[in-house]
């Protein structure tokens, strides 16, 4: 009987001195105030409308629209106009030698961006500076002050990057493929892939994801394509906004690269030509930022089978129809892999 008494008292120390199991991994005080983890079947899609004169357009309703996923409607069990979501957003810098003559300018916008939106209880951001690696100058934090350091430490690479932060690794090399990029090339689409995979996908919190990248367009070196950098964005759920900027004296702008690894995640591109206009590009991000809606809906698709789903938001309200609405948002996702449900 007392070897009964003590296997029950031994037991019910065990259950009420340990940390109580739900399923997520322990966490330390600052990182509960800073994490929301949700295990979902939800599909989060956001959008922004504007009119044909750029106005940003924030009084739609729930029945102005429609939802289709791979031609199929969809019901939305979630929408409203999200202003104040979490933010993670990593500045991705070109620091090639074709930026030499722009980079304080990028650097000064940039923090006068930083300045206006990132808010310390909640927001946080990343440096990453890349020629042919990218480099982990800043990791996401909320610190903006750690922030404001980490931008005034990035310089152009002549040819090698003299920074200190480290090398993100990640991107396999073998047999058949390419060389890892050589000091004083530019791989841009395995800096996107990087960011999105390595700094801001591992999070599974309800944040709002964005790259912002600046870059002349030119890869010269990338392991990867440009394709497969716009699929791992919409894969970490990261939208990318592109800032085309970059010297006569190389090969200028390369426009088209630039506005289809932006569009092609639901971002958008911007080619500023005065110092002004750069500017107005990081001001108009901050308004799209917070000028979105929020959908969410279960999909009638319940095969987890990590295939591609094509989403398409459609205006159905007659009056707004005449108003020819653009809408933006992230044309699909990739499903989870696993079991068939």
């Amino acid at each position: 009987m007392k070897s009964i008494v003590l296997v029950l008292s031994l037991a019910l120390l065990a259950l009420f001195s340990s940390p109580p199991h739900n399923g997520f991994a322990q966490q330390t005080p600052s990182d509960q105030d800073d994490v929301i983890r949700v295990e979902t079947d939800l599909t989060n899609l956001f959008f922004t409308a504007s009119s044909k004169d750029a106005r940003f357009i924030t009084t739609l309703r729930e029945e102005d629209f429609r939802v289709t996923e791979d031609g199929l409607p969809q019901k939305i069990l979630t929408f409203q106009r999200e202003t104040d979501r979490p933010l993670s957003i990593a500045f991705l810098i070109d620091v090639s030698s074709s930026q030499e003559r722009t980079l304080s300018q990028e650097k000064a916008a940039a923090r006068g961006f930083i300045e206006t939106i990132i808010r310390s209880s909640k927001d946080q951001a990343a440096i990453i500076p890349f020629t042919g690696a990218a480099f982990l100058e800043q990791g996401l934090t909320r610190d903006v002050f750690s922030i404001y350091r980490a931008l005034e430490r990035v310089e152009v690479a002549m040819p090698a990057y003299l920074g200190s932060g480290r090398q993100i690794s990640g991107i396999s090399s073998g047999p058949g493929m390419k060389a890892p990029p050589r000091e004083g090339s530019t791989a841009i689409w395995e800096a996107i892939v990087l960011t999105a995979r390595e700094v801001l996908g591992p999070s599974q919190d309800q944040r709002r994801r964005a790259i912002i990248l600046l870059t002349d367009g030119h890869d010269t070196s990338s392991r990867l394509l440009r394709s497969e950098a716009v699929n791992q964005a919409l894969a970490s759920e990261t939208v990318i906004y592109a800032i085309g900027i970059g010297d006569k004296r190389y090969e200028g702008i390369d426009h088209d690269a630039v506005r289809a690894v932006a569009e092609g995640t639901g971002g958008r591109a911007f080619f500023p030509k005065r110092d002004a206009d750069l500017k107005t590009a990081f001001a108009e991000i901050e308004q799209e930022l917070r000028s979105q809606y929020l959908i969410a809906y279960s999909s009638t698709n319940k095969n987890h089978d990590g295939s591609y789903r094509r989403m398409k938001i459609e205006i159905t309200n007659p009056a707004l129809q005449k108003d020819q609405l653009r809408l933006r948002y992230r044309p699909g996702y990739f499903a989870k892999a696993g079991q068939r449900r």
